[in-house]
């Protein structure tokens, strides 16, 4: 199990209209320039935007997956630990980070998590 950071980013360049903006420490994720999630290469961990309540979730059955990163704007967003997850999962939460953020129009055409699996 695990997911390596090179692996994460082509899941992530997937995802339609995605961006990324690098700074010294992380790299944030956005669709049409909201973020939906960040990269810090140093711990090998990820940053997710989810709802408040699949946040609370993730913590509370896996707290050595899963931390709470911090909320706002009614979203919870969770850090997760690349060594200890799997593919399948990332790309279902990766996924469900893009969908909260993206917007309406590219909805309808967004990727399934299998397709982020294959890419």
């Amino acid at each position: 199990m695990g997911v390596e950071i090179e692996r994460f980013l082509r899941l992530v360049k997937a995802l339609p209209d995605c961006e990324h903006r690098d700074s010294e420490q992380y790299t944030t994720f956005r669709v049409h320039g909201r973020p939906f999630g960040y990269l810090w290469p140093r711990t090998a961990t990820v940053g997710l935007k989810q709802t408040l309540l699949e946040q609370a979730a993730l913590v509370a059955e896996r707290p050595e997956v899963f931390e709470v990163q911090f909320t706002a704007g009614g979203f919870g967003w969770v850090v997760v630990h690349l060594d200890a997850i799997d593919l399948e999962e990332l790309s279902e939460l990766t996924l469900e980070a893009w969908y909260l953020t993206a917007p309406e129009e590219l909805l309808a055409a967004s990727p399934s998590p299998a397709s982020l699996v294959e890419a």
